[in-house]
């Protein structure tokens, strides 16, 4: 799919486009073999290693800034210049795809900077077919020297440098600057486009429980105050509500908590401050504290928290109180046994507590390995030369490390075939893999200058780990789809191959015994909008952290991976979640239907049978529960024929995408507050009111319902209830005299008798539950 796809077009609905375009495909890619470094999910790719480390004795006839320039045919790329030496040390690694190698020589050439094009310190030629095969797990070549000799024949020097060939496995692979990439790329831009394995920092809840300040003054001692305190970590700010104290010693007491998120190593401080609402808009600070986190305490249960009293400063420049010795007392403390969720729970890639000490209780229960191929039929993203092109890169994320492959530049199918691996400590966890287009590379090389410009997603993929066999190998192309404001684009397919390796089986089985989360969530649970406050500032606090790391990972791939805006309102998505519930209930709803087709003997040899096994139940009460899990086991072990082939990925009909109009998906990506025109904001309005009020009537009917049912035993109508009462009565001395057997099939052949024996009209039963009086009539 090329375009965008909108609802309606001029002559009508546009109909969906075929289901295969965004389906799963199977492929079978060619495999490297174990003996490639443990790289056996993806292909080998092999690539010639120029590896300058430095030089010494260089020799020429003024100062000079040197360099050294490696040539391969017509492929040529340079180290960094070291300023006014003549022992330099670049250590910089060169690879060249051996695919694309055209020449049997190898040039190495020393200059300066500013040289002219003939002037040279020294050259080198190395004959390739003396470099030597290196595959790891084999021993890191040792660098040589090398003499180097300038036009004249004589020694400019010495160069040490290694040559080899090898493959993506190799550990320079990740420093290396590829000197065949179509664009000119320097040292700044490779910094910028090598893959990179980074590690998310641990996080930490942060709990501060604000109990009492004492012996608070103010400038105006006739003044009583209305006091709060703000406690502050970074950028994360709470605040209590106001209290006013009623005591002649000046106390206020709140026992509030707040909790904040902070993350290893410790940078931040926690500030109390007192501060006073002068107005309603004025506040002014009565006094503060810094508290470094070296004196919180850390706890990963529910021991109780000894609560301390610190001695408030008053801020500079405030005016001066005698005697100033105010005091507040807190509870603070680390809190270890929470995993600090960073993504939505449905997501989760780790659910491992914040404590090193409860990791025990998790050990790896398995290993997951990931071989990123190649993605293919990318949609352009830029144009340079006059032609569509693409610079995509790759990002895996799971548990606390994440892997970022190379970014290839200028091409509309990249191939990366990188290898990742995992420990996996819950199976009940997912994989997500990324492809994003690097906009930080310009039209013709080199970094872009200027604003900074966000990375484009091209499409995610989500594999639960539940969902794989064990030892298995699954190699699948997966749709990339994105969504935005204009409707939904295929922007490509990525192949990936995915094995997930069992270290013990009875580890593995034991996890559906456990809780999901860590038991903290669960013996001081935390609220829904108060953990997705939280997660924001999760999300945020890592974005710092991998933006700080060389090279960076931007904010809007650990907002993309981390699904940091699930929470905003989508119309789209409230209809999907709609269908699933639907989708789900739909056997409950065909059961109903076919209890239906059943008493209206819609198919007489079908009703027989059930009267047969209806009777046989009754008769022998013993078999009811046995007969419904054999059934159970039954239609269960008839579905392993027809049981999934391949994991689950991004679709767009249970998405609702297809049929969502333009204006909701519009409204999906806004800003928050909305920028939109006013009219734009009216009709939104009004569509909700339109929506809330179908819900608001579904609503009144169900709670309508629930109190006729409460009705009919509280004398709201009297005959009513009296009538209800004698034949309540009635059937329990009924039930009480005669067999259980005999009311349960009277019961049941009377609900499934003949059409014969029906009337159109309702039953007497449901008649009477209408008719018995509701709260309707309090409403305005």
């Amino acid at each position: 799919m090329a375009g965008l796809l909108p609802k309606f077009g001029p002559f009508g609905p546009v109909p969906p486009p075929p289901l295969d375009e965004f389906a799963i495909k199977e492929t079978r890619p060619r495999l490297a073999g174990r003996r490639a470094g443990g790289y056996d999910l993806v292909e080998r790719m092999e690539y010639l290693y120029v590896r300058v480390v430095k030089a010494r004795d260089l020799k020429w006839t003024a100062a000079f800034d040197p360099f050294a320039e490696v040539k391969l045919g017509g492929y040529s790329c340079a180290t960094r210049h070291i300023e006014k030496s003549t022992s330099p040390e670049w250590n910089d690694v060169f690879a060249f795809s051996r695919e694309r190698i055209q020449a049997s020589f190898l040039d190495v050439v020393v200059r300066g900077k500013g040289f002219a094009k003939d002037d040279v310190v020294g050259q080198l030629r190395f004959d390739l077919c003396d470099a030597p095969v290196r595959v790891p797990p084999d021993s890191a070549l040792a660098p040589q020297w090398y003499h180097v000799h300038n036009k004249k024949g004589e020694r400019g020097g010495e160069v040490m440098l290694a040559v080899w060939f090898g493959t993506q496995a190799d550990e320079c692979f990740p420093l290396a600057v590829h000197a065949d990439a179509p664009l000119a790329v320097d040292a700044k831009l490779a910094a910028h486009i090598r893959c990179k394995q980074y590690t998310v920092p641990r996080l930490w809840y942060v709990r501060v429980n604000v109990i009492e300040a004492r012996d608070v003054v103010f400038a105006d001692k006739a003044r009583v105050g209305e006091v709060f305190v703000r406690t502050k970590i970074a950028a994360q700010v709470y605040k209590t509500k106001t209290c006013v104290s009623r005591l002649p010693v000046p106390s206020y007491g709140w026992n509030e908590d707040h909790l904040f998120v902070a993350a290893e190593p410790f940078e931040d401080h926690l500030v109390l401050s007192v501060e006073d609402r002068v107005k309603v808009d004025k506040e002014e600070v009565i006094g503060y504290v810094h508290i470094p986190f070296k004196e919180f305490e850390r706890r990963w249960d529910t021991r109780p928290i000894r609560p301390r009293w610190f001695n408030l400063v008053r801020p500079e420049g405030a005016p001066k109180i005698d005697k100033f010795s105010a005091k507040i007392c807190v509870r603070i403390c680390l809190e270890g046994g929470y995993r600090v969720l960073s993504e939505p729970v449905h997501y989760l890639s780790d659910v491992r507590p914040a404590a090193r000490e409860l990791w025990h209780k998790r050990p790896p229960i398995g290993l997951l390995e990931l071989g990123i191929h190649n993605a293919f039929g990318l949609t352009s993203m830029r144009t340079r030369d006059g032609r569509g092109s693409c610079d995509a890169y790759c990002v895996a994320k799971y548990g606390v490390k994440w892997f970022r492959t190379q970014t290839v530049i200028d091409s509309l199918a990249p191939r990366f075939h990188q290898q990742c691996y995992w420990d996996v400590h819950d199976h009940c966890t997912v994989l997500t893999v990324a492809v994003f287009h690097n906009c930080q590379i310009g039209d013709k090389g080199g970094l872009v200058t200027g604003d900074p410009v966000k990375d484009v997603l091209l499409g995610k993929v989500r594999i639960r780990l539940s969902t794989l066999e064990t030892g298995r190998i699954y190699t699948h192309a997966y749709p990339l789809v994105t969504l935005h404001g204009g409707g939904i684009k295929k922007m490509g397919e990525l192949q990936l191959a995915v094995r997930f390796s069992s270290t013990s089986t009875l580890g593995l089985l034991q996890t559906y015994a456990q809780p999901h989360l860590p038991p903290m969530h669960y013996h001081h649970p935390l609220s829904i909008v108060h953990q997705e406050t939280l997660r924001r500032e999760a999300v945020s606090l890592i974005a710092h952290r991998l933006g700080r790391m060389d090279p960076p990972l931007r904010r809007e791939c650990v907002e993309h991976l981390c699904e940091a805006y699930s929470h905003r309102w989508s119309m789209r998505r409230s209809k999907a979640h709609f269908f699933r519930l639907m989708a789900a209930l739909a056997p409950m709803f065909a059961a109903l239907r076919w209890s239906v087709d059943v008493c209206h003997w819609r198919n007489p040899a079908t009703t027989v049978a059930v009267h047969v096994i209806y009777a046989m139940l009754v008769c022998c009460p013993n078999l009811i529960v046995p007969t419904f899990f054999m059934y159970k086991f039954v239609v269960g072990l008839w579905n392993y024929r027809r049981r999934p082939r391949h994991p689950w990925h991004v679709d767009t009909r249970v998405s609702h995408a297809e049929m969502a109009h333009k204006d909701e998906l519009e409204e999906e990506f806004d800003d928050f507050p909305t920028s939109r025109p006013l009219e734009v904001v009216r009709m939104r309005y009004d569509r909700l009111r339109s929506l809330g009020a179908r819900i608001q009537e579904m609503v009144g009917d169900v709670a309508a319902h629930a109190e006729r049912a409460r009705c009919a035993m509280t004398w709201r109508d009297p005959r009513a209830t009296a009538m209800y009462l004698l034949a309540c009565l009635f059937l329990a001395v009924t039930t009480f005299l005669a067999p259980f057997q005999a009311v349960a099939l009277l019961t049941g052949f009377y609900v499934m008798r003949h059409p014969a024996l029906r009337q159109r009209l309702p039953d007497v039963p449901a008649n009477f539950f209408r008719r018995l009086p509701c709260k309707v009539d309090c409403l305005l």
